[in-house]
């Protein structure tokens, strides 16, 4: 697997990916983006495995919901299938759309992750949530944790350290200003060898390099997550991804 190093700057990129992110947009199966494919039929949940007491499909949405009565007892996820196991991706881009509904939420999307049984999953993260701070952090599930914090570029050294190397184009204020609180926002993950990289609503996040080769991740499964505590609903659509 082809090992990056950051470029000096990733404002084409970001550029790029404004020019087609709409937030909110609905598209169809033949307005898929060239070389992308549908992860989700917009109708139920063929193609995904969870627990279907907090995960089901509304308005056209995956929908994760817990309550007072049915809470998440522990972090769970709802996982990514392809031919009756769990799909397995390495280099791709990941895009969709999320929204939470209500004063409280937390998940995230899992990539290049573990399967522990029960669907209950650990790895790379790229986190979204109601509060302030983390959306678009790169958060280590039952691991490392926060990998990066927002606008931060990072390499995790051979050495299994943590370096802040540079910063992205704007600050984590700037991005969060970005965010629309219980409306839909625009999610890309880009995954090329061991760079990794977050962007929400055209604008990047994160810009990681895993060096460490004890830890890092060059495939696995792809996964969302519904987080333990308060009652909560996350909103999930538009996910499709490309080969890269």
């Amino acid at each position: 697997m082809t090992q990056r190093t950051f470029r000096p700057t990733t404002q084409c990129a970001a550029l790029a990916l404004a020019a087609w992110l709409l937030p909110g947009s609905t598209l169809l199966a033949q307005e898929l983006e060239p070389g992308f494919r549908s992860l989700f039929n917009g109708k139920d949940l063929t193609g995904w495995a969870g627990r279907t007491n907090h995960w089901f499909v509304e308005d056209g949405a995956i929908t994760g919901v817990t309550t007072r009565d049915n809470p998440a007892r522990g972090n769970n996820f709802l996982i990514a299938q392809e031919g009756g196991t769990n799909l397995i991706v390495t280099d791709f881009e990941l895009r969709f759309s999320y929204k939470f509904t209500g004063p409280w939420g937390n998940s995230g999307c899992q990539y290049r992750s573990k399967d522990y049984g029960n669907f209950v999953v650990g790895g790379y993260q790229a986190d979204f949530e109601v509060g302030p701070n983390f959306s678009g952090i790169l958060y280590e599930e039952r691991g490392r944790g926060i990998m990066a914090q927002r606008g931060e570029k990072v390499v995790w050294g051979a050495d299994g350290k943590k370096r802040v190397v540079g910063h992205t184009e704007k600050t984590s204020a700037e991005i969060q200003a970005l965010i629309k609180p219980n409306d839909w926002n625009d999610y890309v993950i880009i995954a090329k060898g061991n760079h990794l990289q977050h962007f929400i609503n055209g604008v990047q996040t994160v810009d990681v390099i895993d060096e460490d080769p004890k830890r890092q991740a060059l495939s696995g499964i792809l996964a969302f997550q519904i987080h333990q505590g308060e009652p909560m609903k996350i909103q999930i659509k538009n996910v499709r991804i490309k080969k890269l």
